[in-house]
């Protein structure tokens, strides 16, 4: 029987044994696409094990390098799957990335692809259901630095100002043209108003999505539910899971109250992220996917900046 050690002896490993023939350093080098179960650290979902696709890359520093030991990067990233996500489990696996080069690395970038799904309750009824939302987290380390971003998905509900505002008119004209006079009985406008055949018009509603990728203060990785909960809340007609007619008739009535172009519905984020210190850099995408139009109504904008005074 061979031993382990004389096996280990025999095989060739062209990546210390070989220089480079180019004498070049690259910026990235590594793998995508690993699969590794997370364990979400988020106090409000302890204990859910979510499934990631990660992707992590060291810098090839050294020009006399021929190349980096992958297999290393890779028993790096498993043992994400016996720690809890958080800011310091993604601090030491960027560090032991760059520890494990052997000297040919200074810098280290991880990304983790996944869905985390929260409990949402109704509306009104005492109700609950889960909803899943898609997030990236990037991670970034130099020798003496850690950076990290995140990217969200978040889905809502947005009815068109205009659609409102014209449907609004012909109630009105046909309101003109049903009742004479200077005025109404208040009980007959009523019954007219619930009739299932006066249902003249209706403002026009689309499924929107604003996509957002946000720069972390360093020293921070926020709670994942806590912020999403929040971005919901700022736009105000976050889509639902269970509903009864009462939680149905209170999703009409805040849309109703929100109207929103998708101008609207980027300021109102924006407003958010300009306030926030936690977050020192952004670019958000929001998404009106038209019931109107074949195509999608869409912003996209940034952080902040200081703009040319001559616009």
């Amino acid at each position: 029987m061979i031993e382990t050690d004389m096996i280990k002896e025999q095989l060739p490993d062209i990546t210390s044994d070989t220089s480079s023939q180019k004498s070049y350093s690259l910026r990235w080098v590594g793998m995508e696409g690993i699969a590794v179960p997370l364990h979400l650290s988020d106090k409000d979902a302890v204990g859910q094990v979510i499934n990631s696709s990660t992707s992590i890359y060291v810098s090839l520093d050294s020009v006399e390098s021929k190349g980096i030991h992958m297999s290393r990067l890779h028993k790096n990233i498993n043992q994400l799957s016996t720690l809890k996500l958080a800011k310091q489990s993604l601090d030491k696996l960027l560090r032991s990335a760059i520890k494990s080069q052997e000297g040919i690395s200074c810098n280290a970038k991880v990304r983790l692809e996944f869905d985390v799904t929260f409990e949402k309750s109704s509306l009104l009824s005492k109700n609950s259901g889960y909803q899943s939302y898609p997030v990236a987290i990037n991670g970034e380390a130099s020798l003496d630095n850690t950076d990290y971003e995140y990217e969200l998905t978040i889905p809502y509900s947005s009815t068109c100002p205009c659609s409102a505002a014209l449907a609004r008119q012909l109630y009105s004209q046909q309101i003109d043209q049903r009742f004479e006079g200077e005025s109404i009985s208040k009980q007959e406008l009523l019954n007219w108003v619930q009739s299932a055949q006066n249902s003249f018009a209706t403002p026009h509603s689309q499924r929107s999505y604003a996509y957002l990728k946000l720069k972390l203060k360093q020293g921070e990785l926020l709670s994942l539910k806590s912020l999403i909960t929040v971005l919901e809340d700022v736009i105000g007609t976050p889509v639902q899971t269970v509903v009864k007619r009462v939680d149905e008739q209170e999703f009409a009535r805040l849309n109703g109250q929100n109207l929103m172009f998708c101008e609207d519905a980027a300021r109102k984020l924006k407003q958010y992220l300009e306030q926030n210190d936690s977050i020192v850099d952004y670019w958000i995408k929001v998404e009106h996917q038209e019931s109107l139009h074949a195509h999608n109504a869409v912003v996209m904008d940034q952080k902040q900046q200081v703009l040319d005074t001559k616009l």
